[in-house]
């Protein structure tokens, strides 16, 4: 079916608008489309961390830079599979695994579909992000039964090669293109507070609303600046621009779920209502994105509440048994657990 492709224009004058008319449309879109109290929640857990050959400036996993990050070899089977079941117990619908590579060796494959298979096994959704994938090595995730690719777009073309260097914007689409073609749903977004100008968030966000079929997950980060890389010491983005982009990304792509990721441990639960408000229905879930903090699971669980919000796929409880049922878990999650793996 066909659609009308986005224009710069379009865009520009989306973020030119008042804010809080761009948040009313933005909202009106929203409901339109999804649940407006419902909210996807997925966990991220780094299975390989560190070493990485590229030279992504806000990295903290790239070889090239200083970071104080200790490197860890691919995570054994088992210490995933507890992570993932954690999760799921937790309230996350969707277990994401992150490897810090260009992309995965041959060698590394039959263990990954080994992975994919036993996390679906659990009834968990499932996501990758492992850098660049050839054609081949597509297909053979999404006959193991992954659901999602991550490959985010980072920023706007034209800002791109201020960013990274090591790879091209063509090869991140052509691992898009990849991804499609294998049949698995695409999670694709960037990251603002880069440096970049308002011009080049509206280019990011165009490049995404404009791929031959639009993402299904579009993770929009704020940049967590880390001691040792370039923009260790870049200017913070104003928290109005950050929900812009939102609220902009809500109106393009109106079908996909737009998703907090890293930078909310910075964020206040007023900017986040702003920022569900705006159009966001996804966060991840827990104390870490593979190697920056987050939010922990408590915080999460009582701003939902507070918000009349719940995770996707929990159907709605009265009042006083969505109460009850919120401080069990609560006191279960504060238990003395067993020591696992911290990737």
């Amino acid at each position: 079916m066909s659609r009308t492709l986005w224009t710069r224009e379009q865009v520009l004058e989306l973020f030119d608008r008042p804010f809080f008319d761009l948040l009313f449309e933005a909202q009106q879109v929203h409901r339109a489309n999804f649940d407006p109290n419902e909210v996807q929640v997925s966990t991220l857990l780094s299975i390989k961390t560190g070493a990485c050959p590229e030279d992504c400036k806000y990295c903290p996993q790239s070889a090239r830079y200083n970071t104080g990050l200790e490197t860890e070899r691919l995570m054994e089977m088992e210490k995933v599979l507890e992570r993932a079941r954690e999760a799921k117990v937790n309230g996350s619908s969707r277990f994401c695994m992150g490897a810090a590579w260009r992309n995965p060796k041959e060698r590394d494959m039959p263990y990954l579909v080994k992975m994919v298979q036993e996390v679906k096994a659990m009834g968990l959704e499932t996501c990758m992000t492992l850098g660049m994938l050839n054609a081949d090595q597509a297909g053979r995730l999404a006959d193991a039964g992954l659901d999602y690719y991550n490959h985010n777009l980072d920023t706007s073309p034209e800002f791109y090669g201020d960013i990274i260097t090591t790879r091209t914007y063509a090869d991140r689409l052509n691992t898009l293109e990849n991804v499609r073609e294998a049949g698995m749903k695409v999670c694709s977004g960037g990251i603002v507070g880069l440096g970049e100008s308002p011009e080049d968030r509206a280019g990011l966000l165009l490049a995404l609303a404009n791929l031959p079929r639009q993402p299904e997950s579009v993770p929009i980060n704020m940049l967590v600046k880390v001691k040792g890389t370039p923009l260790e010491n870049q200017e913070d983005l104003d928290d109005f621009d950050f929900i812009r982009t939102i609220a902009v990304a809500r109106i393009l792509m109106p079908q996909s779920h737009v998703r907090l990721s890293a930078g909310r441990e910075k964020m206040n639960d007023q900017m986040q209502a702003l920022c569900f408000m705006a159009g966001a229905n996804s966060i991840f879930y827990g104390c870490k994105l593979l190697t920056t903090p987050n939010p922990d699971e408590n915080s999460d669980m009582q701003l939902f509440k507070r918000l009349g919000i719940r995770p996707s796929g929990v159907s709605q409880k009265p009042d006083e048994m969505a109460e009850i049922e919120l401080h069990e878990q609560i006191a279960e999650q504060n238990a003395p657990k067993p020591l696992y793996y911290e990737a």
